[in-house]
């Protein structure tokens, strides 16, 4: 009992050490955010930005808004600050005033596309968000430049160029359902591997492939008709989820082949442990450890995750590469899949051999114990004389 509790204690340590040390101590690292302008002042402005971040942010400056908005939703950059008296990111209806800046009205406003309107120099200071990419991202950078629009003495006026359904307003809905999904593969694994351990590695891996598909199915539900985290690209979500919980059944029939009841431990270090931290479901790789961060531009609960954010809100920007690396952990599970095959193959060919030679040994052991039947005596010419004689008395 001592030796099975060991597993659950080190869960523990696990999970202790991935959550707290991904999400412990959230904070910028080289964030990159823009300035709108293309005047010095714009330059110098970004500079002392950068200056005062200490590697925190990295500020670039964009000539005109339509550009930054195009950097958001491409996810080029996580914020976009346009000083107050700056319009120079002309939007639909901004007329230039021969400087390059655009004139805003006093009427003007934010269209539902997130660009503005108007036609006069920009009233108030404005910050350009997309919470789509991350609702934390957003915040911090919403933080972070609403100090020096107070500086200039007026509200900050915040737009978001990729806002979320209504029914997730935060974007974090996403990662839950990342969460429901990997339960549900995972959890399979342990099933497939135990109850099912007898059965030929083939037949494990068909299941598992048949799980995925059903797993995929539920979690397409959750997002669609039952919790409404998407309105829009549903099959492609589906896609994306039998992709991601094939992966994780085939890699963990595989390893059960070599882990045995170490598996579960196995499978949550890693689609647990290290998937949900650096999966940028709560923050982002720019808010993380080099650790996390590292993490996040290859693990499959990332390549989800970024994968529906990118089909849902941002047109597919993206999507080719994380969809790769979805498919390339299908791969690494066809993969292990085949390397438990020859494993287990192997297995039973030694086992075999090893129940002939056993069965050798003991046919060799109960013959050394059988004495062999006497010899029979040679007889001579007058035992066979006697022989007769009593054959012809006997009548024989």
């Amino acid at each position: 009992m001592l030796t099975h509790l060991v597993t659950p204690l080190l869960m523990c340590i696990g999970m202790g050490l991935a959550y707290l040390g991904a999400f412990a101590h959230p904070a910028p690292h080289h964030m990159p955010v823009a300035v709108v302008g293309s005047s010095r002042s714009a330059q110098l402005f970004a500079q002392s930005i950068n200056d005062k971040a200490g590697g925190d942010l990295e500020v670039r400056t964009v000539a005109h808004r339509s550009t930054a908005v195009d950097q958001l939703k491409h996810q080029d950059i996580f914020g976009a600050y346009v000083p107050k008296g700056d319009g120079s990111g002309k939007g639909r209806g901004g007329a230039g005033d021969g400087n390059g800046q655009a004139r805003v009205s006093g009427n003007a406003g934010v269209t539902g596309d997130g660009r503005s309107a108007g036609d006069g120099t920009a009233a108030t200071p404005e910050l350009l968000v997309a919470t789509a990419a991350s609702d934390t991202s957003a915040s911090v950078v919403q933080k972070i430049f609403t100090p020096l629009a107070a500086q200039q003495g007026a509200p900050l006026k915040v737009t978001d160029v990729a806002p979320t359904v209504a029914d997730d307003p935060t974007g974090q809905g996403i990662f839950f359902l990342l969460v429901a999904i990997s339960i549900g593969s995972y959890a399979s694994v342990a099933v497939i591997g135990g109850a099912g351990a007898v059965l030929p590695i083939r037949l494990r891996a068909a299941l598992a492939v048949g799980t995925s598909f059903v797993v995929s199915l539920i979690g397409t539900a959750f997002a669609g008709p039952v919790f409404h985290l998407v309105d829009h690209g549903l099959w492609g979500l589906w896609g994306m989820a039998w992709l991601y919980s094939a992966g994780i059944l085939l890699i963990g029939t595989g390893l059960h082949t070599f882990l045995k009841r170490w598996t579960t431990l196995g499978v949550m270090a890693l689609f647990v442990m290290l998937n949900f931290t650096s999966s940028g479901g709560i923050f982002r790789p720019e808010m993380q450890n080099g650790f996390f961060a590292a993490l996040h531009s290859f693990w499959n609960g990332a390549g989800f995750v970024e994968g529906v954010r990118s089909h849902v809100y941002f047109d597919g920007y993206g999507l080719s590469g994380h969809l790769w690396t979805l498919a390339l952990w299908l791969v690494v599970g066809v993969l292990m899949v085949g390397v438990a095959a020859l494993a287990e193959r192997r297995r039973r060919s030694a086992e075999a051999e090893a129940a002939a030679n056993a069965a050798a040994v003991a046919a060799a052991a109960v013959a050394a114990t059988v004495p062999e039947p006497a010899p029979k005596p040679v007889r001579g010419p007058v035992d066979d004389g006697v022989e007769e004689e009593l054959e012809e008395a006997v009548g024989v």
